[in-house]
């Protein structure tokens, strides 16, 4: 291979690669699950053969490329249209700590020691577990981390104001998720479809199908975002 041949390679490759992971979004590269990590490693791996290996010929690489990008588009949309799809592709968020307890088969699960998970509490800028009220690994590998009410920045108690705002649950939970009702979550929470129906009608919503994303918080209310939102 000449070295012209080779200089062309690489920058079809390079500009090929660029067009695919531009059109795939940016969720490839800010947000490493395992389908992303296996789709990045796997468009690189194929730039690469591209840009060098001159018995691959040039069409057929651009070819695999844009293949494999039409493949994790697909995968993608499947991924946001169905939760079980995507819970089967990238996982979910596992609760490590819960109410200030450490949850042992959670860790175990994750293959995460107790070094580790200080470790990552630390990168928070939470120094001792017993500040941690929760603590969550999510599927990209970050962890979340809720302090203690009182570990909190400019917290009530510092000013010595009592909450007026009752806390019935732990934290806060989605039950509809892209206009599908989330059945595990609101038996975890101990309330029924016939309650949620009954908020959504309050809210002039007669179907869950309306809404993109339903929150119930803290304090017993129901965070609501209709899907289609115009702006003004």
């Amino acid at each position: 291979m000449s070295t012209l041949d080779l200089g062309i390679r690489v920058l079809v490759a390079f500009l090929t690669l660029l067009i695919v992971t531009r059109i795939i979004g940016r969720k490839e590269i800010s947000q490493m699950t395992f389908f992303n990590f296996i789709s990045a490693i796997a468009l690189g791996s194929l730039g690469a053969n591209v840009a060098v290996n001159s018995n691959l010929s040039l069409l057929n690489g651009i070819l695999s490329i844009v293949g494999w990008g039409l493949i994790t588009i697909v995968i993608g949309l499947v991924d946001i249209k169905s939760k079980k799809a995507r819970v089967m592709i990238e996982g979910e968020p596992i609760i490590v700590i819960k109410n200030g307890q450490i949850m042992e088969q959670k860790l175990r699960q994750l293959r995460m020691d107790t070094e580790e998970l200080i470790s990552m509490v630390r990168k928070k800028n939470v120094f001792s577990l017993k500040d941690v009220d929760y603590a969550i690994m999510e599927v990209d590998g970050q962890l979340s981390v809720m302090k203690k009410e009182q570990k909190q920045s400019v917290t009530k108690s510092d000013l010595n104001i009592r909450s007026t705002t009752p806390q019935i649950y732990p934290i806060s939970t989605t039950i509809i998720s892209d206009g599908q009702i989330i059945n595990e979550n609101l038996s975890k929470v101990n309330l029924s479809e016939e309650w949620l129906n009954s908020q959504l009608q309050s809210f002039g919503i007669t179907s869950s199908s309306e809404v993109f994303i339903a929150e119930l918080q803290k304090d017993g209310s129901l965070y609501i975002d209709k899907r289609n939102d115009t702006v003004h």
